[in-house]
């Protein structure tokens, strides 16, 4: 999966209305009710402001709404889009200004649909990395060479623990994990812990 990186917008124009695609980047879905109201006041003119939204680092959680489009021309194509982007923690909202022909349910799935395929083709990604949770427990004479080791790994949120003993905590890349426990055991020759949690 990938994630959405940085803010970005295009527009098309179906029958004279104009059709504003914002793609923004959340960390979950509480984030889209206050995003789409900040939307509603940079566009407070619109006639409308459909939404889309993917979450989750496996992209399984949903957002959608038609406000006030005929059900399913709106929300729901937006998000099939999406669904096949392979793109999650993603808002897309569709601001409508309605130009005075009614496009019928064909053309509103087509236009909104078109919509998100335009910002996606704007939109800035990273790919998400799978991690695994570790702890080193450690005394202080292994400290400085496991120290050296670590800087070597793709590690986040690196912690350190001094009291009787070290205990040193991160989240390591997944596909690291043979070579980081063959180093950890070579660094400290069996005389300290490494314990590894799953997650995402």
């Amino acid at each position: 999966m990938k994630r959405l990186k940085t803010r970005c917008e295009a527009e098309i124009t179906e029958k004279k209305s104009r059709f504003i695609a914002i793609a923004l980047p959340i960390r979950s879905l509480d984030e889209v009710k206050a995003a789409v109201k900040a939307v509603w006041q940079e566009h407070p003119d619109a006639t409308h402001v459909v939404h889309a939204a993917v979450a989750g680092a496996s992209g399984t959680l949903f957002s959608c709404s038609d406000d006030r489009e005929p059900k399913n021309t709106a929300g729901r194509p937006a998000l099939e889009v999406l669904k096949g982007s392979g793109i999650t923690d993603i808002l897309v909202c569709i601001v409508r200004y309605f130009g005075g022909t009614l496009l019928g349910t064909g053309g509103l799935v087509k236009a909104y649909s078109d919509s998100v395929k335009e910002v996606l083709k704007k939109a800035e990604t990273e790919e998400i990395i799978a991690r695994t949770g570790f702890c080193i427990l450690t005394g202080y004479e292994y400290y400085d060479k496991l120290r050296h080791a670590l800087a070597s790994f793709d590690i986040t949120q690196l912690n350190e623990n001094f009291l009787e003993g070290i205990t040193i905590t991160g989240r390591l890349a997944s596909d690291e994990k043979d070579s980081f426990e063959k180093t950890f055991s070579q660094v400290t020759m069996g005389r300290a812990r490494l314990t590894f949690s799953s997650g995402e």
